[in-house]
């Protein structure tokens, strides 16, 4: 705290700032310090209200230990001087006799005597006071469920009781109703009894959250799954990194941990890794760690006790040692509790979580699913599962001739066998095979480098390839394979001719670079005689694929002849030899020039044909990307269903091989789009967050993170915010993003369609804070003003909805000056248009002349956008301004001005038409009109008029949904006239 307060009034501002802090030690350390401000006072009020901040404090920051010490202090005042105790003040501490029994149940070091006499305290003062006791008897149950004994009976005597104003709240009591039916196994009942809590009906500041934890397993066992996902994603947002919430998240670990969601669970363990440390409270802590140890024993059990897992600072865990770290600890809270009431209760709670068996195999929990070999460390890229990994020869000097066999057909299977080679030869003491077959290690050190090259290039690190084959090129060299020495350096400039662009030099530059790549390769393809035919294709082919970048680069109509020229020769080269997987790749390549001239009728003949080759003589892992290369075409020709078909067929296929030889992500990317257009939503939601997961696995994680950031909005924007947010948070929470190590900007984009997704979840605190810093960084964006627009313009619309026009005002004007560099406006315009209306509507008159303020400059943008002729896709600019400034003065009660307005954007909108959309806004402003011109300025007769006008107007045209409000709010005019 900078500076301790001097005033009672300045006591009170920073006692208010610091209930806006969130629970935890920055909370609690300055309610600590108010109380030590508030004690120079004379009077004792402001000390009393310190105090009770400080309690709560405690209570939420999951310090028991602390909370009955600043009650105690409470009470004596109250004793000393109840006078000073108004009624709310009073209210409130004996509410809080409540707060001491459940933190003094928490501590193991209390006698089970000591918890008793404070129930008897409790008690004796609620009947002095002349209160119900039913609050009483709540408490004496609660102990006797937390002891284990005579539960029933404690059960009957308080559920039984008429609430009274200082009872639980009806959320909290139905928790405690259903956790009674719940450890009398009745699952159903306890369901039936937590419904208005589950369904949103009853909440408060641990509701739903709490009842959520418990209900998980219960909603499972009775076959509602669904119900049990979409809980769990949005209980656990509400408990994480909660200290005084830990046993909740330790039951959603727990969750993960009997739903085959073992790497989630691990994932959302590092999320909360500080409540290791941040919970002071020992029940707390025991329900958390016996949560982390069932998550623990079941990833053990599954044989990854080696993986990486988040544990207790100050040093690295694994699993296995976490695992044992915990249940130590677990084990020894769960005996000082049971010592302390003597019963085995805690000790036999714990072994029934232990001991459960998974509930399901797999449940999808998110649209991110992922298994535990996707979180191991360096994990390779796993192979889609219905394929069986190919056989690898046991025999060094056999499995080194079969990479080279394969590699020199390009079958998939070359990737494995060059990976158990890699392995091998990493290994200490590698004993290379003294055959002549095999040739010297170096030749397969060239291979190996050959290889690493390749996927580099996949992956677009085209400086790295160009090294890596320049390398391999010396070793082949030095190996005595000038054929393959060739064929490397061949390799090496098609990356070459590519990087230029990575350095943004434009289309230009790059077309000039393949082009000198080409010439390159054209010189050392006339110089270099006596290759092998397989690897002449292979030169020609290089020569044909730098032609086509450079025609996908330029898409210039002179590079086509000189592209088909070189797929021709490559086509008769490869026929003439029999080189089966040239000829296809040849085919395949003129069918993709076809397609980027536009001639997309002949890029289809040309890959039916090819289908036909590859469905008679193959080779069989050249189909997928054929159907899908076929499958994007049809889309080109809008045919989405024809789309549809081929891309799944393709998708299909490739689940005969690894997953990065034939672009499944693509396929799945593809299927995407395909899915949109032919309005399937829900289903391009999966493949685009499958196509995803299969680039991250790849490497390719800048595509893998652009693929989840449409897949988060498309789910946004389907309404499932709950699924967005749970995506965007694991996003968010991987290494390379934590470390910033990913582009600042696509992680920006991410964070944006997080905190519209909580906006969209009516989480308007966390919303607006992420907007707020998203608005900051995005200031000192000066290459792009329109986002920085954009971002503080919706920050403004938050701050307004919250009710803080004032940081409003200052987000708006930001967003104004950003406009002037890069104009957005459509967007802004509406962003002021319901600043306006947020203001007039919280503030009514009062907020007038800065909602008008905000009119003008919505006014002076749609001047702007006439001026340049900007024409908007959505509602028109005027009529929308003048309709707004209607609503505005009618909120502030200036119905004249309003209804002048109103006639104003009809007029601007002009009448109805066939369209549903400008039909709809019509009819909107004919609705307000009437509405202040019948009801508020009470002149029925010209409001029904005008209202049975635009009835007629729209059942001519057919919009009868539109006139349902018209014909509602003029039988309201009847009625009262």
């Amino acid at each position: 705290m900078p500076t301790a307060p001097q005033t009672t009034d300045e006591l009170y501002q920073a006692l208010q700032e610091n209930d806006r802090r969130p629970y935890g030690r920055t909370r609690t350390v300055t309610a600590e310090e108010l109380v030590d401000s508030a004690e120079q006072f004379a009077e004792p009020v402001p000390l009393i209200h310190a105090l009770l901040a400080l309690q709560k404090a405690y209570n939420y920051g999951s310090e028991p230990r602390k909370s009955p010490v600043a009650f105690a202090r409470l009470l004596t005042l109250f004793d000393e001087q109840p006078d000073v105790f108004d009624e709310r003040l009073r209210h409130t501490l004996f509410w809080r006799f409540k707060w001491v029994a459940h933190a003094l149940r928490q501590l193991p070091e209390i006698p089970l005597a000591g918890l008793r006499q404070w129930l008897t305290e409790m008690r004796d003062r609620y009947e002095k006071a002349g209160l119900g006791l039913q609050p009483y008897y709540g408490q004496a149950y609660q102990l006797a469920a937390h002891v284990g004994e005579d539960t029933d009976l404690a059960y009957e005597l308080w559920a039984g009781r008429t609430r009274t104003r200082l009872s639980d709240c009806e959320a909290c009591e139905i928790c405690e109703r259903a956790l009674y039916h719940l450890a009398a196994g009745d699952d159903e009942r306890a369901l039936g009894t937590w419904e208005p809590v589950l369904a949103g009906k009853e909440c408060c500041q641990e509701e739903p959250a709490r009842s959520v934890s418990y209900a998980l397993l219960p909603l499972l066992r009775t076959g509602r799954t669904d119900q049990a996902r979409e809980l769990h994603l949005v209980g656990y947002r509400a408990c994480r990194r909660n200290p005084s919430m830990s046993g909740e998240v330790g039951r959603h670990l727990e969750f993960c941990a009997l739903t085959g969601n073992e790497a989630r669970g691990l994932e959302l363990l590092a999320e909360n890794r500080s409540l290791f440390d941040e919970v002071d409270s020992p029940l707390d802590q025991l329900g958390f760690l016996t949560g982390v140890e069932v998550l623990l024993q079941r990833v053990a059990s599954l044989g990854h006790g080696e993986l990486p897992a988040a544990g207790y600072a100050g040093r690295t865990w694994t699993v296995t040692g976490l695992r044992a770290e915990v249940r130590g600890r677990a084990d020894d809270l769960a005996a000082r509790f049971d010592a302390r009431n003597g019963t085995t209760a805690h000790t036999d709670r714990r072994r029934a979580r232990l001991d459960r068996a998974p509930l399901l195999d797999a449940l999808e929990l998110t649209l991110r699913t992922r298994g535990l070999d996707d979180v191991a460390p360096a994990a390779p890229a796993a192979a889609p599962a219905a394929r069986t990994a190919p056989a690898v020869p046991e025999s060094l000097p056999e499995l080194i001739l079969r990479a080279r066999t394969l590699d020199e057909q390009g079958h998939p299977d070359a990737v494995a066998c060059w990976a158990r080679l890699r392995t091998l030869v990493a290994a200490p003491g590698y004993a290379h095979p003294d055959d002549p077959a095999v040739g010297p290690l170096v030749r397969l050190h060239a291979d190996l480098l050959a290889d690493e090259a390749g996927r580099a290039g996949e992956k677009d690190r085209f400086e790295e390839a160009a090294a890596l084959y320049e390398e391999a090129a010396s070793r082949y060299g030095e190996a005595g394979a000038p054929g393959h020495a060739a064929l490397a350096r061949a390799c090496a400039l098609l990356p070459t001719g590519e990087i230029p662009a990575e350095r943004a030099d434009g289309a230009e530059a790059k077309a000039a670079a393949l082009t000198a790549a080409h010439a390159a390769l054209v010189r050392l393809h006339e110089e270099t005689p006596a290759l092998a035919p397989y690897q002449e294709a292979r030169l020609l082919r290089l020569r044909a694929s730098a032609l086509g970048l450079r025609l996908q680069t330029s898409g210039n109509e002179e590079h086509l002849a000189p592209l088909f020229a070189e797929v021709d020769l490559l086509l008769a080269f490869a026929t003439r030899h029999d080189i089966a997987g040239q000829v296809s790749g040849a085919l395949l390549l003129r069918a993709s020039t076809h397609a980027l001239s536009g001639d997309l009728a002949a890029a289809v003949t040309e890959i039916d044909a090819l289908l036909d080759r590859l469905t008679a003589y193959g080779p069989a892992w050249h189909l997928p990307r054929t159907l899908g290369l076929r499958g994007r075409i049809q889309l080109g020709l809008g045919d989405a269903q024809a789309a549809h078909a081929d891309l799944t067929e393709g998708l299909r296929l490739a689940a005969d091989w690894p997953s990065d030889t034939v672009d499944t992500a693509r396929l799945h990317g593809d299927l995407a789009q395909a899915c949109m257009h032919l309005r399937r939503p829900d289903e391009a939601l999966r493949h685009l967050t499958r196509s995803a997961e299969l680039e991250l696995r790849h490497g390719s994680r800048t595509d893998a993170f652009c693929t989840y950031s449409n897949a988060a909005q498309l789910s946004l924007d389907l309404g499932r915010v709950e699924d967005c947010i749970a995506l965007l948070d694991s996003l968010l929470a991987e290494p390379d993003v934590a470390a910033g190590k990913l582009d600042d900007r696509l992680v920006a984009q991410l964070r944006l369609t997080r905190a519209r997704a909580l906006h969209a979840g009516e989480d308007l605190k966390a919303a607006t804070a992420e907007f707020a810093a998203l608005a900051a960084e995005s200031a000192d964006w000066d290459d792009d003003p329109g986002s920085h627009a954009m971002i503080a313009a919706e920050t403004a619309v938050l701050l307004a909805e919250s009710g803080e026009f004032g940081r409003a005002r200052e987000a708006a004007d930001q967003a104004l000056a950003a406009h002037v560099r890069a104009p957005r406006y459509e967007q802004l315009s509406g962003c002021l248009r319901e600043l306006a209306r947020l203001q007039a509507q919280q503030q009514g008159a009062e907020g007038l002349a800065d909602a008008l303020a905000f009119l003008a400059d919505a006014g002076r943008i749609a001047d702007e956008a006439r001026a340049a002729g900007y024409e908007a896709r959505g509602r028109s600019l005027d009529p929308a301004l003048a309709y707004e400034h209607g609503r505005v003065n009618a909120y502030a009660r200036e119905y004249e001005t309003a209804l002048i307005a109103l006639d104003k954007a009809l007029t601007l909108l002009g009448e109805p038409g066939p369209d549903a959309d400008h039909a709809g806004e019509w009819a909107e402003c004919v609705r307000l009109a009437g509405a202040v011109e019948g009801i508020y300025l009470e002149r029925p007769a010209p409001a029904l008029t005008r209202l049975d006008a635009a009835v007629s107007r729209l059942t001519a045209l057919g919009h009868t949904e539109e006139t349902e409000p018209l014909t509602s709010l003029a039988a309201r005019l009847r009625d009262k006239g």
